[in-house]
């Protein structure tokens, strides 16, 4: 099985960032569910999470966060960006621009360019899980593998530390 016309799987060679390609469940794909049913600790889990600035144009960053923990929109991305408003993107503009679903998206192999930030908590993990370009697959990579690609920054506080109970 090659990794032709596989934009995600040629983008992760052609960069030549170790990586794992895991078989999900599509209905599983959505990171808790992924979790859970496959015994991943949340916290070895990042999502890409792709946002959006209220301006014309509008300004996009795709940003790698844990699972657990929790974006910081309304600070650290808004201020970014750039805008007095950011949100995020809803799932038929992150599809429009990522060509991926949620619960896939993932920062590899993306048709058009879009800055990459990575939470600073995310490379303190010894790998983590993220999604692989569809629904049916998730890639776990050592987290110095995001910063291969072009572009891409390591951000302090892009998202607020876990809530712990």
């Amino acid at each position: 099985m090659g990794n032709r016309d596989d934009p995600v799987l040629e983008h992760l060679v052609a960069l030549g960032v170790e990586h794992e390609v895991m078989a999900c469940d599509p209905d599983l794909a959505d990171t808790t569910l992924f979790c859970d049913a496959y015994g991943i600790d949340p916290a070895d889990s990042a999502n890409a999470i792709l946002v959006a600035g209220k301006a014309d144009p509008r300004p996009y960053a795709l940003c790698i966060v844990l699972a657990t923990c929790k974006l910081d929109v309304n600070g650290v991305v808004r201020k970014r960006l750039g805008t007095r408003k950011a949100s995020f993107a809803d799932s038929s503009e992150t599809t429009e621009l990522t060509g991926m679903l949620i619960g896939g998206v993932t920062p590899f192999g993306l048709p058009t360019s879009v800055s990459t930030w990575v939470d600073a908590r995310v490379m303190e993990r010894a790998s983590v899980v993220i999604g692989g370009g569809s629904r049916d697959r998730k890639i776990r990579l050592p987290p110095r593998g995001l910063l291969a690609l072009p572009g891409a920054e390591v951000v302090m506080d892009l998202a607020k530390a876990p809530i712990v109970s």
